[in-house]
């Protein structure tokens, strides 16, 4: 079974971090907006995850429904279909012995 790996930073931890600066620092600006761009992917993210989690929910539900509802089908359809026989059955009786059934 393959390691589920787990999120170390939230988008907070992403905004407030501080660099610290040495001798041919970094620009903050540049910095800044780069940890912008993060920010604004973790939040795309997020929400692709939450849909996804929403539609396997909901797909889930469906297959779930779908096996109950071919679970409870063959008892209707034996019972339409062991009619039909039996209609049939009828029918080919009359057309053979006519009407000598009814005596």
């Amino acid at each position: 079974m393959a390691e589920q790996k787990t999120i170390r930073l939230t988008k907070n931890d992403i905004l407030h971090k501080e660099f610290k600066s040495g001798f041919h620092g970094y620009q903050q600006d540049e910095v800044d907006q780069f940890l912008d761009i993060i920010i604004s992917d973790y939040d795309v993210f997020n929400a692709e995850i939450k849909r996804l989690r929403e539609e396997n929910k909901r797909l889930k539900n469906q297959v779930t429904e779908g096996e109950e509802q071919r679970a409870s089908k063959p008892l209707e359809n034996q019972g339409l279909t062991n009619y039909d026989i039996l209609k049939r059955l009828s029918n080919l009786e009359k057309h053979v012995f006519g009407n000598r059934l009814g005596e």
